[in-house]
């Protein structure tokens, strides 16, 4: 495993040649489309944030945090703390604080090296004012317990609209059975406050049995959060095994099974657990069986896209596809699976506040696409 050392003050500042990569046009149920690559060369890339100016904060797997502007101009961002990278590990994802305008502050997940062992870590920076570097780096969050090995780490970030904090955590694979256990953070869905602390209406504080950052558990390896844009309310996007990805709406002190229940089966072949439904465990709204290997999600409320508006989009790795799924409240209606013929491992789904919507190609010369809805 490749432990990256402190990034120093020198950043480095690289420019994408003007691209030559012809929009791509492609149909959908819905809407004709023209999909734009802004900015290619990347390794990995795992998330997007937007500043208020325009520009992109674009992460990569093994250690680098870009700014990124609308011509495909790159700047290395400086000053990240050490990252474990390796395998599903590395720099995750990234997210402006709520109060960005007047703290500037960032909030990001990684693979955080503790001795022989790593795990999922959460620090908030300040990016300064050219947004060349990040400074007053402070860890705010540690997964426990750590543990050596590069799968499932989870990581996505989301901030609720009280302005809590959500983080989603894997169960390290190996550790599955953990994720039943409410004394550690493997298989769980966290609620921080922006330092650190935990809210009182946590749903297990007070108990000393239990870590008082839970909000739900009994996950395997989320990939995607959002909040509802009506309801307020957290959904998430989670890997199953072979077979049985899930849409969940997590439930403060519920526990949605896993590895006692869930749809597909182990990569032998066996059976998990008791099946498909147990009292006590939550059901997915929606399952993808066989496997999508979902990654990233965003709700649709830019007028940009009208025949989309209200509809949720998903990214698929495995699956190299973007999801549409139309909603009946909480449930899915209907799913059309779009641009297959892009070829591509989407790793993020994001919409900007421009109200374009962004993807991100996982591959080791990853690029950063934009949806042309075609008038």
């Amino acid at each position: 495993m490749l432990i990256l050392p402190l990034i120093g003050a020198i950043c480095l500042a690289l420019t994408i040649a003007p691209l030559s990569v012809a929009a791509q046009p492609f149909s959908t149920q819905a809407m004709q489309l023209n999909v734009d690559t802004v900015a290619k060369g990347l390794e990995h890339p795992w998330s997007i944030a937007f500043l208020p100016d325009g520009r992109m904060l674009v992460t990569e797997r093994p250690g680098r945090l870009n700014l990124v502007d609308s011509r495909g101009k790159l700047v290395r961002i400086a000053g990240l703390p050490a990252i474990a990278a390796g395998g599903q590990g590395g720099l995750l994802d990234v997210a402006l604080a709520p109060d960005f305008a007047t703290s500037r502050r960032i909030v990001f997940s990684f693979t955080e090296p503790r001795g022989q062992a790593n795990g999922t870590s959460v620090a908030v920076a300040r990016l300064s004012a050219n947004a060349e570097r990040i400074d007053d780096v402070k860890v705010i969050f540690r997964q426990e317990p750590s543990y050596a090995n590069a799968m499932h780490f989870g990581g996505r970030l989301v901030f609720a609209r009280d302005g809590t904090l959500f983080i989603t955590l894997g169960e390290r694979f190996a550790l599955m059975d953990q994720a039943q256990n409410l004394s550690n953070h493997l298989g769980k869905i966290v609620r921080i406050n922006l330092d650190g602390s935990v809210p009182r209406d946590n749903p297990f504080v007070g108990q000393s049995d239990k870590k008082p950052e839970i909000w739900s558990y009994g996950h395997r390896n989320v990939q995607a959060a959002a909040i509802h844009p009506q309801t307020g309310a957290l959904w998430t996007v989670e890997h199953g095994a072979k077979g049985g990805d899930e849409i969940n709406i997590p439930q403060a002190g519920k526990n949605y099974g896993w590895p006692v229940i869930a749809y597909g089966k182990h990569y032998s072949g066996a059976k998990i657990g008791l099946g498909t439904a147990a009292q006590g465990m939550e059901q997915p709204i929606y399952v993808w069986d066989p496997s999508i290997a979902p990654s990233g999600m965003a709700f649709v409320t830019s007028d940009r896209y009208p025949q989309w508006k209200g509809q949720l989009l998903v990214g698929a790795l495995a699956g190299e596809i973007v999801s549409r799924l139309t909603l009946d409240g909480t449930r899915i209606a209907t799913e059309e699976r779009m641009l297959n013929n892009l070829q591509e491992r989407i790793r993020d789904v994001r919409q900007a506040p421009d109200g374009f919507i962004y993807l991100l190609t996982d591959s080791p010369q990853g690029r950063l696409l934009r949806l042309n809805p075609v008038r």
